[in-house]
């Protein structure tokens, strides 16, 4: 059966492909090969088309379809279930997937083109709901963590602060460093937490380059826990004290 094939400009050979099964109108899982791959060989005939890299993927299906054509001609082969194997079948899977991916597109482009139809206000919140801010749970933020963990972790960094001392460096002298307020402290948490949003308790203090400092923090930490502004949590006892902002 001949079909008259309009020249025209295809995405690729799956593409032109589609368009004889289409125009041939047979099913995908029942090509006839060797009128598909006659009318497939015409049209390469007719292209002008000079870039050798669109013709290269054309002529590879060309010889797909020759192969094919030959195949159907010689005893079916039969897989290891006893079936017989159709030439045709990954060749026919391989258009069912191009031709899902391409209505695919069709229906992206549609929703693309209707989605230009529409405008969306602008969100609008009432002053009054944008500043209220909710109650702080104290129990929800503290989870299961006792003033007696914080200690017992506050006297552990304190312990490997002395341990650091430099037994022969320490004789030489004492520089006092200049002391530091609370709400100062508090400032520095508070961008610690901009770079850090989850850290322990451990490793906040250990930072800490004095007793005065590591009391300070630690004060601070209390302080914006009771603000609302961290929440604290602990796996399992003895485990660290993990600190992230609310």
């Amino acid at each position: 059966m001949e079909i008259s094939v309009k020249l025209q400009a295809f995405e690729g050979p799956l593409d032109l492909l589609l368009h004889l099964i289409d125009e041939n109108k047979v099913n995908i899982y029942d090509i006839p090969i060797a009128e598909i791959t006659d009318q497939y060989i015409d049209y390469l005939h007719r292209m002008e088309e000079t870039d050798l890299d669109v013709m290269s993927e054309f002529l590879v299906m060309a010889a797909t379809l020759l192969d094919i054509k030959c195949r159907m001609l010689l005893p079916r082969e039969i897989s290891e279930e006893g079936e017989e194997i159709d030439p045709r079948a990954e060749l026919a899977e391989q258009l069912m997937q191009y031709k899902m991916y391409k209505y695919i597109s069709y229906e992206l482009k549609e929703r693309q083109t209707d989605a230009d139809h529409y405008f969306f206000r602008k969100p609008f919140i009432p002053d009054e709901v944008a500043a209220y801010i909710p109650p702080v749970d104290m129990d929800e933020l503290l989870d299961d963590l006792t003033l007696l963990k914080l200690h017992g972790i506050f006297n552990e960094v304190m312990r490997r602060s002395v341990e650091k001392i430099d037994p022969i460096r320490s004789k030489f002298g004492k520089i006092e460093r200049e002391e530091v307020s609370m709400a100062e402290k508090v400032i520095y948490i508070e961008k610690y937490i901009g770079t850090h949003s989850h850290f322990s308790f451990r490793q906040l203090l250990a930072g800490q380059c004095s007793r005065n400092q590591v009391i300070v923090t630690f004060l601070a930490v209390l302080e914006l826990i009771k603000r609302g502004k961290l929440r604290v949590c602990q796996d399992h006892t003895f485990a660290d004290i993990q600190i992230e902002a609310a």
